[in-house]
């Protein structure tokens, strides 16, 4: 089996996420932790100043997969997100 085999029919992307309540987080959790099989990583920064946290998940995944992950965070309320998708 060649090396890229294991990927044939997935993507990768950066899913953005602005949280701009607090009060959403577990609801976000909740979802991550449902795709986290796809999930190769992810980086949190809070912003005290402005009150908001910046999150990035790097996701490898069948597009159909970040979409549905995505949609349902985008139903969030206290949550914007955004999806960069790689071209390799």
């Amino acid at each position: 089996m060649a090396e890229n085999d294991n990927n044939i029919g997935t993507r990768l992307a950066i899913v953005a996420i602005v949280v701009e309540d607090r009060e959403c987080t577990e609801a976000m959790n909740h979802v991550l932790h449902e795709y986290g099989e796809f999930i190769i990583g992810r980086m949190g920064i809070p912003y005290p100043k402005r009150k908001i946290s910046l999150i990035s998940v790097a996701i490898d995944a069948p597009n159909e997969t970040i979409s549905a992950l995505t949609g349902k965070l985008g139903k969030i309320n206290g949550l914007t997100v955004k999806t960069a998708y790689s071209k390799v």
